[in-house]
């Protein structure tokens, strides 16, 4: 063999394994990014259903592709592009923008726990228990109403992402953010779908008389149910009352943990934020509790350390985003509306 053949042979080897570690790195990345942007994953997901609430069983599915099908374009046509031009000419302004970002999470959430002790039944949106006198221009104001809700916890995504690889290849970059843009879209919508018929489901097998054929295929086989459908029929029945009963209570769960997960990463970004720009007392402190709680139990010293992290990053955001909606309901949105109001006057 000649010596430029084991020359090519062994840079070859050399690619290879340059690209496994790429390859490696992405996934790591992808990984780290949903991680991190688990706080609006969560609120995407649980906030998203109700915009099917009121219509046709049919329709549910469909609306719920459109919806996806405009999530992903945010994120593919608009925010990609967005994120790696900022990473390319401004990448100064990645921390500023991931800590207005947190601010956003943390008002929302903050204004969510409001919501639970002082509801306002007025400003809930959409109308869930209205019947629609126009199906279909209903669903297409459904549908604009989530994709543009999705845009704004889209840009939180994307923001979050390019925040966990500022040293990182622009072609790496590139593919993370394409790759967590369409897994978190393929995983919250998936979710989603699974959560809007899941009643639908649960209806289906509370009555349904022979299981065992259904699952064999033979639903409309005749004749009186078997033994196996006997057997069978009060574990699918049972299955399907608690699927029914117990989905209101799920949504309002994920509805809490979602409300949670977004002060808790609202308030971690802000806190790194301010340790980037030389403020970082409140982060060491933070860090200093959770290790020394660690400490005082190492059986547990990891999930401790980390509950206290979470718990420390979730009151400050509370108290961030309790402020942000004191100073925008009391103060911004007034004064916005009295702008709009005097430039109506004015209008011809």
């Amino acid at each position: 063999m000649s010596v430029g053949l084991i020359a090519l042979l062994d840079d070859i080897a050399a690619l290879a394994k340059v690209a496994a570690a790429s390859l490696d790195d992405i996934a790591g990345q992808a990984a780290k990014a949903g991680a991190k942007a688990a706080g609006v994953v969560i609120d995407d997901a649980a906030v998203t259903p109700r915009y099917v609430v009121g219509f046709a069983a049919s329709r549910e599915l469909p609306i719920v592709r459109r919806i996806a099908v405009g999530s992903l374009k945010n994120k593919l046509l608009i925010l990609l592009p967005a994120a790696l031009a900022l990473s390319l000419f401004a990448p100064w302004a990645v921390t500023p923008l991931l800590m207005l970002g947190g601010g956003f999470l943390c008002y929302e959430g903050a204004e969510k726990v409001l919501e639970m002790v002082w509801p306002h039944a007025a400003e809930m949106a959409p109308d869930a228990g209205a019947a629609p006198a126009d199906p279909k221009l209903l669903e297409e104001e459904r549908v604009r109403g989530a994709i543009k809700t999705d845009f704004i916890l889209s840009a939180e995504i994307m923001a979050i992402t390019l925040g966990t690889m500022p040293d990182s290849a622009f072609w790496i970059q590139c593919v993370v953010l394409a790759a967590v843009g369409v897994g978190i879209t393929v995983a919250v919508y998936g979710v989603v779908a699974l959560i809007v018929k899941a009643d639908d489901a649960g209806i289906s097998l509370a009555v349904n008389e022979a299981p065992a054929r259904s699952l064999l295929g033979l639903r409309g086989a005749t004749g009186t149910p078997s033994g196996a459908d006997r057997a069978l029929r009060p574990v699918t029945q049972a299955i399907g009352r608690g699927l029914v009963s117990g989905m209101p209570g799920f949504l309002k769960l994920l509805g809490l943990v979602g409300t949670a997960a977004m002060v808790w990463v609202g308030g971690g970004i802000i806190i790194h934020g301010l340790e980037e720009f030389g403020h970082g007392s409140l982060g060491h402190a933070l860090h200093g509790a959770a290790h020394a709680s660690a400490l005082a139990v190492p059986a547990i010293g990891g999930a401790l350390e980390w509950l206290v992290t979470a718990a420390g990053s979730g009151l400050f955001g509370l108290v961030v985003g309790g402020a942000l909606v004191v100073v925008l309901h009391r103060a911004v949105f007034p004064a916005v509306a009295r702008i709009r109001g005097v430039e109506a006057r004015h209008t011809p």
